[in-house]
């Protein structure tokens, strides 16, 4: 399954990187360094690395609650090897794809770092709601599950608010971008998904 072996790699090199034995520093993004040195790798690369214990297991947790359930309706629309591919092809471009905006907005400002795979599970928890629409989904502290349909608009909103205010060190434009780079590939990967989703909450 591509999702596990997507959180082994990831948790892996994280890992190593926490110990000092990867250099984390070679591996996060910098928009300077990619947009000015050509280090178009980092785009890719922050994505398997993590700020810390936490920062790790919350992105590998939801990816494991909800990648299996993009990864299952890919196999079974495409079958399991070609389902299993374009899965892949989803979370990996997705960690580059939500980058691409503070790339451009930070591409002169040397400082400006970022890691962590936080956009592409962005993508993958909306192409999931595109799939389930009525799953429930927990909402930062509030013990209630919100439809998915529901909280869908409300993260975006709230990645849109806190990107724009930049109150804190969390990477929220990558989040709202990585969020609708998934619903754009789960589109084009499953034309029929708009449909389905529609009649669901209709």
């Amino acid at each position: 399954m591509a999702t596990i072996a997507i959180i082994i790699i990831t948790s892996l090199i994280s890992i190593l990187s926490f110990y000092g034995i990867l250099n984390i520093h070679k591996l996060i993004f910098n928009a300077y360094e990619v947009w000015h040195r050509k280090r178009w790798y980092k785009l890719f690369s922050s994505g398997l690395v993590h700020g810390g214990w936490g920062h790790l297991i919350f992105n590998m947790l939801t990816l494991y609650f909800f990648g299996p359930v993009v990864e299952g309706y890919f196999t079974a629309l495409y079958g399991r090897i070609p389902g299993m591919a374009i899965f892949a092809a989803m979370y990996i471009s997705a960690i580059a794809a939500a980058s691409l905006w503070d790339l451009f907005k930070y591409r002169n400002d040397y400082h400006y770092n970022a890691l962590g795979a936080s956009g592409a599970i962005s993508a993958v928890l909306f192409s999931s709601i595109l799939f389930q629409p009525t799953m429930g989904i927990y909402m930062f502290f509030i013990p209630i599950p919100i439809p998915g349909y529901i909280f869908a608009p409300l993260y975006l909103l709230y990645c849109w608010y806190m990107a724009k205010k930049n109150l804190d060190n969390i990477g929220h434009s990558a989040h709202f971008w990585g969020a609708l780079y998934g619903v754009l590939f789960t589109l084009a990967a499953c034309p029929g998904v708009l449909g389905r989703f529609l009649s669901s909450i209709f």
